[in-house]
């Protein structure tokens, strides 16, 4: 759909790392407007990615007219893809399509009829693109960062106008507790010391135990706000060039390399 970005560099870093991505338009999931041999399902992949950006300009709500079109037309194809384990993950926008879409939080089925959580606009009014420390503190239930260390602290950027996870007012409490006590969140902002209720601009959105990423109860759907993508080499660290050292893979590589090591065995 029109109005997405980094989709280059994602594709890029699934390649890099040996797997086999494709660039599929929302038509051709469709079937429509298409030329012969164009069309494609989800039963032909392992792993679907949706890119950040403002797709549709942001019109209505950020992701919802992306998101709209996708429940349409393949909305049961995609709750069959989660339920067979296959991987689903989003990073900004593709964050806010996958709560439109109602497969994040993702309380009670592999697909909500209604929106459960909103991304709303940032606490501070405008778009805050910074780079940003996430402590990832999911304790092995998410696939997407199997090769991560509990507690441990990576530097991701964020670029985004509406990012403050939120949960309905009338039963937030026990909603929390259930992303906690499910292990369902895995990323959250912090400061240098790992401080997870460290406030603005660590927490540069306002979200609510400044969590910046959530994943559903299989474990295989996950979204988070910031950009692995954008920190696949370390040479694109904002630090990179006052330091010249340190390894050369990037802090979102893991990522990556996790989701993909998941597939492999599982697939």
């Amino acid at each position: 759909m029109e109005g997405t970005n980094c989709e280059q560099e994602t594709f890029d870093a699934f390649r890099r790392l040996g797997a086999d991505p494709e660039f599929v338009h929302l038509k051709q999931l469709e079937g429509r407007d298409t030329l012969a041999g164009e069309n494609r399902s989800l039963d032909d992949y392992q792993i679907l990615m949706f890119p950040g950006g403002f797709s549709a300009g942001d019109y209505v709500r950020a992701g919802a007219i992306f998101a709209a079109r996708m429940k349409a037309s393949s909305g049961r194809d995609l709750a069959r893809f989660i339920d067979e384990g296959k991987a689903v993950g989003g990073f900004c926008n593709g964050f806010q399509i996958m709560v439109e879409l109602g497969i994040l939080p993702a309380f009670d089925s592999a697909m909500s009829e209604h929106p459960e959580a909103v991304l709303h606009a940032n606490d501070s009014g405008r778009f805050e693109c910074r780079p940003t420390l996430l402590k990832h503190v999911n304790r092995g239930k998410c696939a997407w960062t199997g090769k991560l260390e509990e507690n441990e602290i990576r530097l991701i950027p964020s670029a985004h106008a509406e990012g403050k996870f939120m949960l309905p007012a009338e039963r937030e409490r026990g909603l929390y507790e259930r992303l906690f006590d499910e292990d369902r969140i895995v990323f959250r902002y912090s400061d240098p010391s790992g401080d997870v209720e460290a406030p603005y601009p660590y927490n540069p959105n306002g979200s609510k135990f400044n969590i910046a990423g959530i994943t559903n109860d299989g474990g295989n759907v996950f979204g988070l706000m910031p950009h692995p993508e954008r920190v696949f080499f370390r040479n694109t660290h904002p630090d990179w060039y006052r330091r010249r050292v340190g390894p050369e893979e990037g802090d979102g590589r893991k990522i990556f390399e996790s989701v993909l090591e998941y597939v492999m065995k599982r697939f």
